[in-house]
């Protein structure tokens, strides 16, 4: 990591995302993270060198400080063209370019998860870290971008603190997890039963698993496909005709069959629930045309939702997430806003350091030569700091027009000057340093 910041870099974000770009272009610009040092040295090649980047199904982004924002977007799309096999001008139209505020902006609402097709999606800060992460062990992160990130995952924490961006789920699958822990509690106690192979069952138990399910269960009519994805999915298969003895060890059933009878009548669910002394039993019906008798959800202890039943869920939490989007966008414009003013502080700070340094040596001078006489250092001080000052704007006086109104506006500013006196041609305030 480089040791300072660099005056004059200024922040910057290059890239083809959801909105403004293909699904294919973003498939051919995709970079695997085992891919990403290589790629990151290719950018540094180039000349850039502080760069982070973001590889996901919704976004390929560079995220970089540089002195010159439009070299730095001709290094990075020269680059993805090349890895696309494509032109810079196949990209023009695809690809956006951020500079300055607008960048920061970019940063921040991407690490905020406020631009991803699913808003709050809790998978993007931590896609954003393993980019960054990538980056430092490169050797591509400096100071400057380091504070800037830092600053975004600062943002972030506001968003996913101060709303509820996160708290709805937007997928069938944690809606159907959500579901199961308001019915069981602790997945780490709980126990499920996958029946059918189908992709959205096998999704809801991968999703159940990541939760923290206690153990899976699957089954199928078809032996052989219940052990391919038993290996798949890590877990425990029994036989399909052992199907009435397993239910009632199941706190959760996913249904994934899809066939025309119910593979799910209403009298196996009473008779497990009764085996299970009506203990509560949650039922996940994923499969089209559904594997659940209806009925079934009227008896006591069975809980019962369809395909239809989790996309109502899921619509409601589309919905509030994007009401909630509007109170994180306020917050990232206060960070962003407030980042900014910090940036533009620290970049006066060599300025200040250099005029605090010179008063010091003035002081220190003043006071040796006035021998301890604190008036007469005083007036030696003072002397010698408006010296110079006023001799440049005499200087400025005689030079080019404007040059003295800028230097006095200047002074104003800085000293918060109010010109109490009326004009005077009387004696010249200026004495010569003693």
């Amino acid at each position: 990591m480089n040791g300072s910041e660099t005056r004059g870099a200024r922040p910057v974000t290059v890239g083809a995302n959801h909105r403004s770009s293909s699904l294919g272009l973003r498939d051919r610009l995709f970079v695997e993270d085992g891919e990403l040092p290589t790629f990151l040295h290719g950018l540094r090649e180039a000349g850039l060198n502080e760069a982070v980047v973001l590889s996901t199904c919704d976004r390929v982004e560079v995220q970089t400080v540089h002195e010159d924002p439009d070299e730095a977007a001709r290094i990075i799309q020269s680059a993805f063209a090349v890895r696309a096999g494509l032109t810079t001008e196949d990209l023009d139209g695809q690809f956006y370019t951020f500079t300055d505020e607008r960048a920061v902006e970019q940063i921040f609402a991407v690490a905020a998860s406020l631009d991803s097709q699913v808003i709050g999606d809790a998978q993007v800060l931590g896609q954003v870290k393993a980019g960054h992460r990538i980056a430092r062990e490169a050797g591509m992160v400096g100071n400057d971008l380091e504070n800037l990130l830092q600053a975004a995952y600062g943002a972030a924490k506001r968003v996913r603190t101060e709303t509820a961006i996160g708290e709805r789920p937007v997928s069938i699958a944690a809606a159907a997890v959500a579901l199961a822990r308001d019915v069981h509690g602790d997945l780490g106690r709980a126990d499920a039963l996958l029946i059918g192979v189908g992709d959205m069952g096998r999704l809801v138990a991968e999703h159940l698993q990541a939760a923290g399910l206690a153990r899976l269960t699957v089954t199928h009519p078809m032996d052989s496909r219940a052990a391919t994805l038993a290996r798949t999915l890590d877990c425990h298969r029994v036989s399909h005709d052992d199907l009435a003895g397993a239910m009632p060890e199941a706190d959760v059933v996913i249904c994934a069959l899809g066939r025309r009878d119910y593979a799910m009548t209403n009298d196996m669910v009473r008779a497990a629930l009764k085996a299970r002394r009506q203990r509560p039993m949650f039922f996940v019906d994923v499969a089209v045309p559904g594997d659940i008798d209806p009925a079934a959800n009227r008896l006591d202890g069975a809980f019962v939702y369809d395909l239809g039943d989790l996309e109502g869920i899921v619509s409601q939490g589309l919905e509030s997430r994007e009401a909630e989007a509007e109170a994180g966008r306020r917050i990232i414009a206060a960070d962003v806003s407030a980042y900014i003013q910090r940036r533009a502080g620290k970049a006066a700070v060599p300025a200040i350091r250099m005029l605090r340094e010179r008063a010091e040596a003035l002081r220190g001078q003043a006071l040796q030569d006035a021998g301890g006489d604190a008036e007469k250092a005083t007036h030696l001080l003072i002397n010698r700091l408006l010296h110079e000052p006023s001799v440049n704007l005499k200087r400025a006086a005689a030079g080019a027009p404007g040059e003295l109104e800028a230097l006095e506006q200047a002074l104003r500013s800085l000293f918060e000057l109010i010109d109490t006196s009326p004009a005077s041609s009387g004696p010249d305030p200026e004495e010569e340093p003693t």
